[in-house]
């Protein structure tokens, strides 16, 4: 290689260093932190059921500084996305995950629990409101599809997941999102529903970027069959926002 082609991809490289170091000044971010990465893992093997490869990737979380009850509520979060049976045995394999640390003398942090809810709307309206603020879209109008055809599973909707699991602050919105959609990601042919919650994922912060990453981490974790199906979605996701 020339001197002269040589010369030009240092100044290239150079360039895009100063590119995205001013960019990461301006706090765009182009990939998971530590801790949303083990949120996905997390999800993605509870929800597969893979127990054992399950137990690094929480200790790999309490490493990274998530608390023990930010890893209780991503378990319990992602029962309404894959059941309760995966969800229970996620609990019981951190159990089991605490008391070896504990035997070793490792002492995690229990962190803050979920803030009491205050008002007297009810559970219906705040889930309602909820939704809004995740979709972007007012929720009025007439019901339509499954929720017309089935107008009890949106009753359910709002005032259970959107209400009593979506309020509790122990985790945020974004990270509840990384959880759901590591889950419907994993379990597989729910493709409109990860087109939803990708759209979601957008909204309540998660760059383009940060979903790509997400994609590389269900390859790498679970499949490429899981992974390709994702940037599917997620293609068709960005490309409708463009």
């Amino acid at each position: 290689m020339g001197i002269r082609k040589i010369l030009i991809i240092v100044i290239a490289l150079g360039c895009l260093t100063l590119k995205l170091n001013a960019q990461n000044e301006m706090g765009i971010n182009y990939s998971l932190t530590e801790k949303q990465q083990s949120i996905v893992q997390i999800a993605a093997l509870t929800s597969k059921g893979e127990l054992e490869a399950l137990k690094p990737a929480i200790n790999k979380g309490l490493d990274a500084g998530l608390t023990v009850n930010q890893i209780k509520e991503v378990l319990v979060h992602l029962y309404a996305y894959c059941g309760f049976p995966r969800s229970i045995r996620g609990l019981q394999t951190f159990m089991e995950v605490l008391d070896e640390r504990k035997a070793r003398g490792i002492m995690d942090e229990l962190g803050a629990d979920a803030t009491l809810v205050q008002g007297d709307k009810s559970r219906y309206e705040r889930g309602k409101e909820n939704l809004e603020k995740l979709t972007g879209i007012p929720q009025t109008g007439p019901q339509t599809g499954y929720a017309a055809f089935a107008p009890i599973i949106e009753i359910f909707l709002k005032e259970h997941l959107f209400a009593a699991i979506f309020e509790r602050d122990v985790l945020t919105f974004a990270e509840r999102q990384l959880v759901t959609i590591s889950v419907i990601s994993t379990i597989g042919k729910a493709e409109p529903m990860l087109r939803s919650h990708m759209n979601i994922c957008l909204n309540v912060g998660h760059t383009p970027e940060q979903l790509q990453h997400f994609v590389t981490i269900i390859k790498s974790t679970i499949g490429k069959k899981e992974a390709k199906a994702a940037q599917k979605v997620l293609d068709e996701v960005l490309n409708s926002r463009s």
